[in-house]
């Protein structure tokens, strides 16, 4: 069976998922009995997910001709002798009028009736409801004939995730090695400013101990014993998450600010221990100037990923250069969410899909999703309101595309309202195209 795009504005997307079957239509009879038999409407109208009363009731008021279904033989017959090209515009009207939705475009919507009789589409997508015009002649029709509520299946659910399960089971030697990998990047990475400050403290505490020297058998002279005991039991690892450096720094300025200040109030009787304190606290000093002039891990990344961005790059050398970078998953991605996308707000959504490539280059395991689906959030929580209120549609692109699984947007959100911030918008604004996600079909291997 010949299938199309649902929506005539969809009708050039090679990619579209939303399908249904072409039109065919049968004249019978003739003169003044003459009728046009819709063939397939019933399977037009389950993949429109409405009533196939409804569209041949709606064929009937725009032409002014008598229609019938037939609920038992699910035959559609119009009054009249009518072209297959005129019927099948009447449907997209149809569709743009009682399918698709008036905010996104989605056909996946809901028709609701209200306590006051006004009849309503709301997308299981983005969450927007449209207000149909009451004064269409299928109102009525409608009203009379309401459409009978969906109800959620929990086995639809566990097939979708069976069947993605399966098409994963080939590619997990791959994800274990980038596992691996990333995880040897991780464990064991040295850093520059502890062994810079490790080097002098040294010397300091070397010569420190020379002239201020403690009679043998003193409690002090236990104590640095004790003190060199625990040294070599030290293992040099650092963290490099933006708190760790943050909170490093800090110490490293701590302790050169009193090695300063304890050398400024030592024993000054001498001319050579003068001079060999001031060379002590210029030393000192040029630890402390390195340290504040370099730039933190996220101010950095995003500098070198914006001078690559600039260069013209094309999304495949994007990955490459990512892992090139120095610093964790989580932060690599933050520093290119925000270098591609800061300061935007409204239209937040149309930027994604036009850079959707290089979040598709950057991404390449579950955990690579989860670190872009975070990057999302921490930027709409710095951005403007208008960024928020399209969070909804930037995960719909992300997923349509292929670049975000249903496990992993389920996984991260409720992740978000197990977390400090629930109370966020992101969470509520999310909310309706999560559920769509675990209440959708999945699609047939035909389509």
């Amino acid at each position: 069976m010949a299938l199309q795009n649902i929506g005539a504005s969809n009708s050039d997307d090679a990619f579209y998922r939303y399908k249904m079957p072409k039109m065919i239509t049968k004249i019978e009879g003739r003169g003044n009995g003459i009728k046009t038999n819709v063939v397939n409407m019933v399977d037009i109208a389950k993949a429109l997910h409405r009533p196939a009363s409804y569209t041949i009731k709606y064929f009937g008021c725009e032409l002014g001709a008598q229609s019938k279904f037939d609920d038992k033989t699910g035959t559609s017959l119009v009054n009249g002798a009518h072209d297959t090209a005129k019927l099948a515009g009447l449907l997209e009207n149809f569709i743009k009028k009682y399918v698709q939705c008036y905010g996104c475009g989605n056909p996946e919507t809901d028709i609701i009736i209200t306590k006051t009789q006004l009849i309503t589409l709301k997308c299981a997508a983005c969450g927007f409801i449209s207000d149909v015009n009451m004064r269409d002649k299928l109102t009525t029709f409608i009203l009379k004939n309401p459409p009978e509520q969906k109800k959620s299946s929990k086995d639809k659910k566990e097939m979708r995730r069976a069947e993605k399960e399966r098409l994963k089971e080939g590619e997990a030697a791959d994800e274990q090695k980038k596992l691996k990998k990333e995880t040897k990047k991780k464990g064991v990475v040295s850093s520059k400013d502890s062994e810079s400050l490790k080097r002098v403290v040294s010397k300091k505490s070397k010569s420190s101990d020379e002239e201020h020297s403690s009679p043998p058998g003193s409690p002090a002279d236990d104590n640095e014993a004790a003190d060199d005991d625990g040294d070599d039991s030290i293992q040099w690892q650092t963290d490099t998450s933006a708190e760790a450096a943050r909170q490093r720094i800090q110490e490293q300025l701590s302790a050169a600010t009193a090695e300063m200040v304890m050398l400024s109030t030592g024993d000054t009787s001498s001319k050579g221990t003068k001079k060999a304190n001031q060379e002590k606290k210029n030393e000192v000093a040029k630890v402390v100037v390195e340290i504040t002039e370099k730039p933190n891990t996220h101010d950095r990344l995003i500098s070198e990923i914006k001078d690559m961005l600039k260069k013209g790059a094309k999304a495949s050398d994007l990955g490459p250069f990512l892992s090139s970078l120095s610093g964790s998953q989580q932060e690599i991605m933050d520093a290119l969410f925000e270098a591609m996308f800061a300061g935007v707000g409204k239209g937040f959504a149309k930027e994604v899909d036009k850079k959707k490539n290089y979040l598709m280059a950057a991404v390449e395991s579950e955990e690579s999703q989860m670190c872009l689906l975070r990057a999302i959030g921490t930027f709409c929580e710095k951005s403007s309101g208008d960024a928020v209120k399209e969070v909804a549609l930037v995960a719909k692109c992300l997923y349509d595309g292929d670049i975000l699984e249903e496990e992993c947007i389920e996984k991260w959100y409720e992740e978000g309202l197990a977390g400090a911030n629930k109370s966020s918008i992101i969470w509520k604004n999310m909310k309706p195209f999560v559920e769509w996600l675990q209440n959708a079909e999945p699609e047939s291997e035909e389509e």
